[in-house]
């Protein structure tokens, strides 16, 4: 497995890995040593490299091409150092993440087969000229693109079209629920497969218990990435502190100190950083800021959301999740406690919503999730 340090997108796929380990197969798994931990509890081995991203401070560009440069400048960086030890081991077959792109480059050297495994939607009929030409008229991307070009001629790709080679993959198993697609009745469907949230029980992350006498319980997290938001968590501690019947959890992330948020009210727990799962599991409601992982987690477990998305493909998602009829979407500027908590008392009161949060779980589950992966990827192990 190849992949970048980002834990939104380890998470996805690392019950896959772990499920793979225990039918036997040796797997190993190339990050930065920082995510050793993260990586840890799948039983894979760690190949360790040292990657430019920032990952630490979370200081990434706004501009989308420098952010796309980014992921380029690491796989050039990070190929030689892959290379020198798949070449003496090579494996198999090999997984990559979206952004993991030297898993791809090594699988096609070697002509070994490769999965991509994709936390988020991917690629649909049409998306290159819909999408993709918009990225187009950004400054700077020809010179990314060229650069591209130039790195796929001379790395030993066999797909050297910067378009195909970022964008589609041969074959991908998409660990989403298919109800978060965009256009997916356009999916390459002999190329890509819908497993669902391969989320697994995630024991290693911690547990946690209602309190008791909480009638309800929401969660306030945005993820691991965007959590500098400290007027956003006052404006929930006004719109959510004292309410009748709820506990709140209140994720800030370590950038924020938690003595900016002044008072706390006696029915929120603020922390630093929670076990989201096993909280969702145990939940009314969610406010996210509709990162994909927290989109599958709380579709998984039926959870009605409020989404606040602070960047990338957030606003897409969010703006999905409220098609399917299970979260209102307020931006951050928007959210006023008046309309936070206009929004939960909408959002659980509502029977439909409940309905359509049961459905989207079933439909979900039905999928496979991690099982269905591991047999999926175990199918083209050559024989």
């Amino acid at each position: 497995m190849v992949a970048g340090p980002l834990v939104s997108h380890i998470l996805p796929g690392r019950d896959i890995i772990r499920e793979l380990v225990a039918r036997g197969h040796r797997v190993t798994y190339a990050n930065d040593p920082a995510m050793a931990e993260v990586i840890a509890p799948t039983g894979a081995e760690l190949l360790p490299y040292e990657s430019g991203l920032p990952f630490v401070d979370n200081t990434w560009p706004e501009d989308p091409v420098a952010a796309a440069s980014l992921f380029l400048d690491e796989a050039i960086r990070v190929l030689p150092v892959l290379r020198a030890a798949y070449e003496r081991d090579p494996a198999d077959l090999y997984l990559y993440d979206i952004a993991g792109y030297p898993g791809r480059v090594l699988a096609e050297a070697q002509g070994r087969p490769a999965v991509q495994l994709s936390p988020t939607f991917v690629a649909w009929k049409g998306m290159q000229e819909e999408i993709g030409a918009q990225f187009a008229q950004l400054p700077g991307y020809s010179a990314y693109k060229e650069k591209f070009a130039s790195w796929l001629a001379r790395c030993g790709a066999t797909t050297t079209d910067v378009d195909a080679f970022s964008g589609l993959p041969r074959r991908a198993l998409a660990l989403i629920s298919s109800a978060m697609q965009p256009y997916v009745n356009q999916v390459d469907t002999g190329a890509v497969t819908f497993v669902g949230p391969c989320l697994g029980d995630r024991t290693d992350q911690g547990s946690w218990s209602r309190p008791d006498g909480a009638e309800k319980v929401l969660l306030v997290s945005l993820g691991s990435a965007y959590t500098r938001q400290p007027e956003f968590y006052r404006q929930c501690l006004a719109a959510f502190g004292g309410l009748p019947g709820w506990h709140v959890v209140l994720q800030i992330g370590k950038y924020t100190d938690p003595a900016q948020l002044g008072p706390v009210p006696s029915n929120v727990e603020v922390r630093t950083w929670v076990p989201q799962l096993a909280i969702l599991r145990q939940a009314d409601a969610f406010v996210t800021h509709a990162g994909m992982g927290s989109c599958s987690e709380g579709l998984l477990t039926g959870v009605p959301m409020i989404a606040v998305p602070q960047g990338a493909e957030q606003f897409t998602n969010a703006d999905r999740l409220v098609e399917l009829g299970v979260a209102r979407r307020i931006d951050t500027a928007d959210a006023t406690a008046d309309a936070l908590r206009t929004a939960l008392t909408e959002l659980t009161s509502d029977p439909e919503v409940a309905r359509r949060s049961a459905r989207l779980k079933a439909e979900a589950l039905a999928e496979g999730g991690t099982s269905r992966a591991a047999d999926l990827i175990e199918a083209m192990l050559p024989r």
